[in-house]
């Protein structure tokens, strides 16, 4: 555990030392987003672009993520087993693109189609029957969504064989 703690500071201290607009903490053993990260990259928050927190072992996403990197641009969350979104994510008003792929979702994080800078959602690998086409078909940015892997229901399929103005694989 205390290296997996030691490896969260080293990378975190790297990414405030050097000014990096990218917060890597992939692999590192999470089951949260530690809160003492919020404090230690208080100063840099709003320079941080792009978080991964892939490939870890997190239930949960705290509100708090979103509320501390309001620029935030790219999100990716693959290879946890996280079954829902704060709230708080509908109004990222910078957020291109988040990955979700390979988590525990049963029902489509519904907030993401309120994000309108949203371009590219990928939700492969996971456990979603249904997804709101209709709403997906209003956002105004979207131009990529990945749901293979997923039990879809046949409505939920044929709705997204139909056309539209982003690429879909299912």
């Amino acid at each position: 555990m205390a290296e997996a703690v030691a490896n969260v500071v080293r990378r975190i201290n790297a990414t405030v030392e050097e000014g990096n607009d990218t917060l890597d903490l992939s692999n590192c053993k999470l089951i949260s987003f530690p809160d003492g990260v919020f404090k230690l990259l208080r100063s840099v928050s709003d320079n941080i672009r792009v978080i991964t927190l892939a490939d870890n072992m997190m239930k949960t996403i705290s509100s708090k993520l979103f509320s501390t990197f309001p620029l935030l641009r790219e999100l990716d969350l693959r290879g946890n087993v996280i079954t829902k979104l704060p709230e708080i994510v509908g109004g990222m008003e910078h957020l291109t693109y988040i990955n979700l792929a390979n988590n525990s979702f049963s029902i489509f994080p519904d907030k993401l189609t309120e994000i309108a800078t949203l371009e590219r959602i990928n939700l492969e690998g996971n456990g979603i029957t249904e997804i709101p086409v209709e709403k997906l078909n209003d956002m105004p940015a979207l131009k990529w969504l990945n749901v293979k892997s997923n039990p879809l229901d046949s409505n939920t399929q044929s709705a997204l064989q139909s056309p539209h103005n982003y690429e879909t694989e299912c």
